[in-house]
Protein backbone atom coordinates (compact mmCIF):
# COMPACT_ATOMS: atom_id res chain seq x y z
CA UNK A 1 0.00 0.00 0.00
CA UNK A 2 2.64 2.28 0.62
CA UNK A 3 4.79 1.89 -2.40
CA UNK A 4 1.77 2.30 -4.18
CA UNK A 5 1.14 5.68 -2.36
CA UNK A 6 4.82 6.61 -3.54
CA UNK A 7 3.61 5.76 -6.89
CA UNK A 8 0.91 7.60 -7.07
CA UNK A 9 2.63 10.68 -5.68
CA UNK A 10 5.04 10.64 -7.69
CA UNK A 11 2.49 10.70 -10.79
CA UNK A 12 1.18 13.89 -9.09
CA UNK A 13 4.33 15.32 -9.11
CA UNK A 14 5.38 15.04 -12.96
CA UNK A 15 2.19 16.14 -13.81
CA UNK A 16 2.09 18.91 -11.61
CA UNK A 17 5.46 19.30 -13.03
CA UNK A 18 4.85 19.43 -16.59
CA UNK A 19 2.02 21.60 -16.38
CA UNK A 20 3.43 24.51 -14.22
CA UNK A 21 6.38 25.88 -16.96
CA UNK A 22 7.58 29.03 -16.60
CA UNK A 23 8.24 31.22 -19.64
CA UNK A 24 11.56 31.60 -18.33
CA UNK A 25 12.14 28.03 -18.24
CA UNK A 26 12.28 27.29 -21.80
CA UNK A 27 13.26 30.65 -23.25
CA UNK A 28 17.18 31.02 -23.97
CA UNK A 29 18.32 33.73 -21.60
CA UNK A 30 20.82 35.86 -23.56
CA UNK A 31 20.03 39.66 -21.36
CA UNK A 32 20.64 41.03 -18.45
CA UNK A 33 18.17 42.55 -17.01
CA UNK A 34 19.67 46.49 -17.94
CA UNK A 35 19.98 45.70 -21.36
CA UNK A 36 16.33 43.78 -21.39
CA UNK A 37 14.78 47.29 -20.27
CA UNK A 38 16.42 49.41 -23.03
CA UNK A 39 15.53 46.43 -26.11
CA UNK A 40 12.01 47.32 -24.98
CA UNK A 41 11.89 50.61 -24.11
CA UNK A 42 13.41 51.07 -27.62
CA UNK A 43 10.10 49.15 -29.13
CA UNK A 44 7.13 50.97 -27.95
CA UNK A 45 5.65 49.92 -31.18
CA UNK A 46 5.12 46.65 -32.62
CA UNK A 47 7.09 46.12 -35.53
CA UNK A 48 4.27 44.58 -38.20
CA UNK A 49 7.30 44.03 -40.94
CA UNK A 50 8.45 41.42 -38.14
CA UNK A 51 12.07 42.21 -39.60
CA UNK A 52 13.68 40.44 -36.71
CA UNK A 53 12.40 37.43 -37.40
CA UNK A 54 12.77 37.55 -41.40
CA UNK A 55 16.23 38.04 -40.34
CA UNK A 56 16.39 34.84 -38.50
CA UNK A 57 14.29 32.57 -40.68
CA UNK A 58 16.69 34.00 -43.71
CA UNK A 59 19.87 32.72 -41.98
CA UNK A 60 18.31 29.13 -40.63
CA UNK A 61 16.47 28.25 -43.13
CA UNK A 62 17.51 25.82 -45.39
CA UNK A 63 15.37 25.48 -48.26
CA UNK A 64 15.03 22.48 -50.82
CA UNK A 65 12.35 22.59 -53.20
CA UNK A 66 8.75 22.74 -51.85
CA UNK A 67 10.67 21.29 -48.44
CA UNK A 68 12.73 23.05 -46.01
CA UNK A 69 15.37 22.44 -42.54
CA UNK A 70 16.23 24.44 -39.48
CA UNK A 71 19.84 24.90 -38.55
CA UNK A 72 19.00 24.59 -34.89
CA UNK A 73 22.27 24.27 -33.20
CA UNK A 74 22.96 27.15 -34.47
CA UNK A 75 20.42 29.13 -33.89
CA UNK A 76 20.74 27.04 -30.30
CA UNK A 77 24.29 28.62 -30.55
CA UNK A 78 23.84 31.82 -31.35
CA UNK A 79 20.11 32.93 -29.92
CA UNK A 80 19.82 36.84 -29.03
CA UNK A 81 17.81 38.04 -31.81
CA UNK A 82 14.88 34.86 -31.46
CA UNK A 83 14.88 36.16 -27.55
CA UNK A 84 14.60 39.71 -29.03
CA UNK A 85 11.77 38.90 -31.10
CA UNK A 86 10.17 37.09 -28.79
CA UNK A 87 10.31 40.08 -26.00
CA UNK A 88 8.57 41.96 -28.90
CA UNK A 89 5.90 39.65 -29.20
CA UNK A 90 5.46 39.25 -25.43
CA UNK A 91 5.48 42.47 -24.95
CA UNK A 92 2.01 43.39 -26.92
CA UNK A 93 -1.12 44.50 -24.86
CA UNK A 94 -4.71 43.15 -25.51
CA UNK A 95 -5.26 47.07 -25.96
CA UNK A 96 -2.62 46.70 -28.79
CA UNK A 97 -3.58 43.93 -30.52
CA UNK A 98 -7.25 44.83 -30.64
CA UNK A 99 -5.83 47.75 -32.65
CA UNK A 100 -4.30 45.87 -35.09
CA UNK A 101 -5.79 45.06 -38.97
CA UNK A 102 -7.52 41.53 -39.16
CA UNK A 103 -4.19 40.75 -41.47
CA UNK A 104 -2.21 42.52 -38.96
CA UNK A 105 -3.38 39.94 -35.86
CA UNK A 106 -2.99 36.85 -38.21
CA UNK A 107 0.24 37.67 -39.11
CA UNK A 108 1.59 38.50 -35.97
CA UNK A 109 -0.15 34.93 -34.46
CA UNK A 110 1.24 32.91 -37.15
CA UNK A 111 4.65 33.94 -36.61
CA UNK A 112 4.43 33.75 -32.82
CA UNK A 113 3.24 30.38 -33.11
CA UNK A 114 6.05 29.58 -35.36
CA UNK A 115 8.76 31.38 -33.27
CA UNK A 116 7.67 29.82 -30.18
CA UNK A 117 7.97 26.20 -31.69
CA UNK A 118 11.24 26.67 -33.14
CA UNK A 119 12.08 28.07 -29.14
CA UNK A 120 10.55 25.12 -27.72
CA UNK A 121 12.87 22.84 -30.15
CA UNK A 122 16.19 24.87 -29.43
CA UNK A 123 16.06 24.66 -25.85
CA UNK A 124 15.24 20.92 -25.99
CA UNK A 125 17.62 20.50 -28.83
CA UNK A 126 18.99 18.35 -29.20
CA UNK A 127 15.75 15.92 -29.73
CA UNK A 128 14.74 13.92 -32.71
CA UNK A 129 11.01 15.11 -32.46
CA UNK A 130 9.20 17.61 -30.75
CA UNK A 131 6.68 14.66 -29.53
CA UNK A 132 9.35 13.65 -27.32
CA UNK A 133 9.25 17.26 -25.03
CA UNK A 134 6.64 17.53 -22.27
CA UNK A 135 6.01 15.52 -19.45
CA UNK A 136 3.65 12.42 -19.34
CA UNK A 137 -0.10 14.06 -18.92
CA UNK A 138 0.86 16.53 -21.35
CA UNK A 139 2.17 16.92 -25.04
CA UNK A 140 4.92 19.90 -25.99
CA UNK A 141 1.72 21.90 -27.81
CA UNK A 142 -0.32 22.24 -24.08
CA UNK A 143 2.69 23.18 -22.12
CA UNK A 144 2.22 26.59 -21.19
CA UNK A 145 5.82 28.30 -21.74
CA UNK A 146 5.57 31.74 -22.90
CA UNK A 147 3.83 34.86 -22.60
CA UNK A 148 1.03 36.21 -25.02
CA UNK A 149 -0.94 39.07 -23.82
CA UNK A 150 0.32 39.14 -20.39
CA UNK A 151 -0.57 35.86 -19.49
CA UNK A 152 1.09 32.11 -20.18
CA UNK A 153 0.06 30.18 -23.06
CA UNK A 154 0.73 27.18 -24.92
CA UNK A 155 1.10 26.42 -28.70
CA UNK A 156 -2.16 24.83 -28.70
CA UNK A 157 -3.81 28.43 -27.17
CA UNK A 158 -2.47 30.34 -30.14
CA UNK A 159 -3.91 27.62 -32.72
CA UNK A 160 -7.24 26.35 -31.49
CA UNK A 161 -8.13 29.08 -28.98
CA UNK A 162 -7.67 32.04 -30.93
CA UNK A 163 -6.50 31.70 -34.57
CA UNK A 164 -9.33 29.26 -35.53
CA UNK A 165 -11.56 31.05 -33.46
CA UNK A 166 -11.05 34.51 -34.61
CA UNK A 167 -10.40 33.79 -38.23
CA UNK A 168 -11.96 31.69 -40.73
CA UNK A 169 -8.74 30.87 -42.79
CA UNK A 170 -7.99 27.29 -43.03
CA UNK A 171 -4.88 27.76 -44.89
CA UNK A 172 -3.30 28.58 -41.39
CA UNK A 173 -2.73 24.84 -41.80
CA UNK A 174 -0.21 25.15 -44.33
CA UNK A 175 1.60 27.73 -42.38
CA UNK A 176 1.55 27.26 -38.86
CA UNK A 177 4.88 24.30 -38.33
CA UNK A 178 5.30 21.96 -35.56
CA UNK A 179 9.06 21.35 -36.85
CA UNK A 180 8.74 17.76 -38.32
CA UNK A 181 9.25 16.10 -41.72
CA UNK A 182 6.18 15.80 -42.36
CA UNK A 183 4.50 19.10 -41.73
CA UNK A 184 4.49 21.99 -43.75
CA UNK A 185 7.39 23.54 -44.23
CA UNK A 186 9.03 26.89 -42.61
CA UNK A 187 8.99 29.81 -44.96
CA UNK A 188 12.75 31.88 -45.25
CA UNK A 189 10.34 34.87 -44.36
CA UNK A 190 8.04 36.23 -42.03
CA UNK A 191 4.54 36.71 -42.90
CA UNK A 192 3.33 39.95 -43.27
CA UNK A 193 -0.02 41.74 -43.26
CA UNK A 194 0.34 43.39 -46.60
CA UNK A 195 1.29 40.09 -48.32
CA UNK A 196 -0.46 37.92 -46.34
CA UNK A 197 -3.09 36.77 -49.17
CA UNK A 198 0.07 35.76 -51.43
CA UNK A 199 1.59 34.11 -48.82
CA UNK A 200 -0.64 31.72 -47.53
CA UNK A 201 -1.75 30.76 -50.93
CA UNK A 202 1.75 29.75 -52.11
CA UNK A 203 2.12 28.23 -48.04
CA UNK A 204 -0.68 26.12 -49.53
CA UNK A 205 0.45 25.66 -53.54
CA UNK A 206 3.86 24.23 -51.72
CA UNK A 207 2.42 22.20 -49.39
CA UNK A 208 -0.05 20.69 -51.91
CA UNK A 209 2.41 20.09 -54.73
CA UNK A 210 4.74 17.98 -52.53
CA UNK A 211 4.01 14.65 -53.35
CA UNK A 212 5.49 13.21 -50.50
CA UNK A 213 3.04 14.66 -48.51
CA UNK A 214 -0.12 14.68 -50.76
CA UNK A 215 -0.92 13.30 -54.62
CA UNK A 216 -3.63 11.75 -56.55
CA UNK A 217 -2.83 8.55 -58.28
CA UNK A 218 -5.32 8.28 -61.67
CA UNK A 219 -4.46 3.83 -61.63
CA UNK A 220 -6.58 3.90 -58.40
CA UNK A 221 -8.71 7.08 -58.58
CA UNK A 222 -7.04 7.50 -54.93
CA UNK A 223 -6.34 11.08 -53.63
CA UNK A 224 -3.39 10.14 -50.98
CA UNK A 225 -3.73 13.06 -48.28
CA UNK A 226 -1.58 14.55 -45.79
CA UNK A 227 -2.96 13.52 -42.22
CA UNK A 228 -3.21 16.98 -41.53
CA UNK A 229 -6.63 16.93 -43.67
CA UNK A 230 -7.87 14.23 -41.37
CA UNK A 231 -7.11 16.29 -38.33
CA UNK A 232 -8.67 19.35 -39.47
CA UNK A 233 -10.89 18.47 -42.69
CA UNK A 234 -14.00 20.38 -41.10
CA UNK A 235 -11.80 23.53 -41.71
CA UNK A 236 -12.08 23.49 -45.41
CA UNK A 237 -15.86 21.89 -45.00
CA UNK A 238 -16.99 24.73 -43.71
CA UNK A 239 -15.26 26.89 -46.07
CA UNK A 240 -14.82 25.26 -49.26
CA UNK A 241 -17.24 22.52 -49.18
CA UNK A 242 -14.44 19.76 -48.73
CA UNK A 243 -10.84 19.27 -48.18
CA UNK A 244 -10.47 17.84 -51.95
CA UNK A 245 -12.90 20.29 -53.47
CA UNK A 246 -9.94 22.85 -52.26
CA UNK A 247 -7.18 20.85 -52.47
CA UNK A 248 -7.99 20.22 -56.33
CA UNK A 249 -6.98 23.08 -58.21
CA UNK A 250 -3.63 22.41 -56.85
CA UNK A 251 -2.83 18.42 -56.94
CA UNK A 252 -4.76 18.04 -60.31
CA UNK A 253 -2.79 17.99 -63.98
CA UNK A 254 -5.54 19.11 -65.85
CA UNK A 255 -9.59 20.26 -65.63
CA UNK A 256 -10.95 16.58 -65.70
CA UNK A 257 -8.85 15.72 -63.19
CA UNK A 258 -9.48 18.17 -60.42
CA UNK A 259 -13.41 17.46 -60.91
CA UNK A 260 -12.54 13.92 -60.35
CA UNK A 261 -10.39 14.62 -57.10
CA UNK A 262 -13.02 16.94 -55.92
CA UNK A 263 -15.68 14.44 -56.47
CA UNK A 264 -17.25 13.53 -53.18
CA UNK A 265 -16.88 9.73 -54.66
CA UNK A 266 -13.36 9.72 -54.66
CA UNK A 267 -11.43 7.38 -52.07
CA UNK A 268 -9.19 9.14 -49.96
CA UNK A 269 -6.07 7.55 -47.90
CA UNK A 270 -4.37 9.54 -45.11
CA UNK A 271 -0.82 9.09 -45.70
CA UNK A 272 1.44 8.45 -42.57
CA UNK A 273 3.00 11.16 -40.41
CA UNK A 274 6.85 11.52 -40.16
CA UNK A 275 7.25 12.92 -36.88
CA UNK A 276 11.22 13.39 -37.16
CA UNK A 277 12.59 16.42 -36.48
CA UNK A 278 13.13 18.82 -39.56
CA UNK A 279 16.72 19.10 -38.59
CA UNK A 280 18.61 20.63 -41.14
CA UNK A 281 21.89 19.19 -39.75
CA UNK A 282 20.00 15.67 -40.75
CA UNK A 283 19.46 16.85 -44.61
Amino acid sequence: MRSFQVIIALLLSVFVTSKLVRAEDHLPIVFAKGELAKQRAAAAEFDHSHTIWSKILHEVVVQDGVKSGVKYSALRSSPKELQRYIYSLSDVTKSQFSKFTEAQKLSFLINAYNAFTVTLIINNYPVSSIKKIGGWFSTPWKIQFFKLFGELHSLDDIEHEMIRKWFDEPRIHFALVCAAKSCPPLRNEAYVADRLEDQLHDAAKNFLNDNDRNYFDPATSTLHFSSIFKWYGSDFDKKHGSAQRFAAPFIADSEGQAATIAAESTAIEFLPYDWSLNDAASR
